[in-house]
């Protein structure tokens, strides 16, 4: 096998296509689109070195998706609101960095509906990339909001009738069900009628407002075959990971040995190999 990437991984890029483009990516902005490798021999070799996507300092063990523990402690973006964001405390005066809350959760936000391994709400501040990292088939979105913190609250109400997470396992496999997601809309509108018109009052007209005249965006991802059953690779646990690449969906390639979620190992000094 040639070698034909090597370096630090970063989650890849996408670019919404039919299918969706793929590029893998390392810490200098090289890319390789391994859209051109599917159904080709891969070879993934983790070189045993990880250096903090934030910092770049090695660390011997990485948190929150590629940070050394000194960023993982003090980053917004690696703080607990960010996984709840209706746990907010910017008005508390408590956020680890206010400037950058300024400019990505003080921003509109979009609460969607899409189907992945099913039906779920979810939020996002940028949605196409958000979708596709999801794996999902369809998305259609719900709500804009103001800010990060109404679109954690809005969502919470909202996980009373629906699901909040993806069954990766599900999504992988390519298993979601038919959902009529315009109709889905309509009933949320319908449940969550009176807590909208409560933040509205609490935050002041525009900071809710109903998208019902979206478009439905839809989905297909690059694949010669869909896994029947799903086992994971682990860096940490094995540092060489080779197989057929039958299809890349979500963060994950998909290989005929099993997959592996590149978001998941950002930081980590990988080569990759194919015929």
């Amino acid at each position: 096998m040639d070698k034909i990437f090597s370096g630090c991984l970063r989650k890849m890029a996408t670019e919404q296509a039919d299918p969706v483009n793929y590029w893998l990516l390392n810490a200098d902005g090289e890319q390789l689109l391994l859209n051109d490798f599917i159904g080709k021999k891969i070879r993934l070799n983790y070189q045993g070195i990880i250096h903090c996507t934030s910092c770049g300092r090695k660390t011997k063990k990485s948190f929150n998706g590629g940070h050394c523990f000194p960023c993982f402690k003090k980053l917004a973006s690696c703080d607990v609101c960010m996984v709840s964001p209706e746990k907010c405390h910017f008005d508390q005066g408590t956020c680890r960095e206010p400037e950058w809350a300024e400019k990505h959760c003080m921003q509109p936000h979009t609460v969607y509906l899409a189907n992945s391994s099913g039906l779920k709400v979810g939020i996002t501040r940028m949605p196409i990339g958000r979708w596709i990292d999801q794996g999902a088939a369809a998305a259609l979105p719900l709500y804009q909001v103001s800010s990060r913190y109404i679109s954690g609250l809005l969502e919470t109400h909202l996980k009373q009738f629906y699901a909040d997470k993806t069954n990766w396992r599900k999504m992988l496999k390519n298993e979601q069900q038919e959902v009529d997601l315009v109709e889905v809309r309509d009933q949320a509108y319908l449940h969550a009628a009176d807590y909208e018109q409560q933040l509205i009052e609490q935050f002041g007209e525009g900071s809710v407002i109903r998208q019902t005249e979206a478009e439905m965006h839809q989905f297909s991802y690059p694949s010669i075959q869909w896994p029947i059953k799903v086992t994971s690779f682990n860096f940490d646990k094995q540092a060489e990971v080779e197989g057929t690449l039958h299809a890349i969906k979500g963060q994950y390639l998909i290989l005929d040995t099993g997959v592996i979620n590149i978001r998941k190992f950002a930081g980590y000094d990988t080569e990759v190999f194919s015929d």
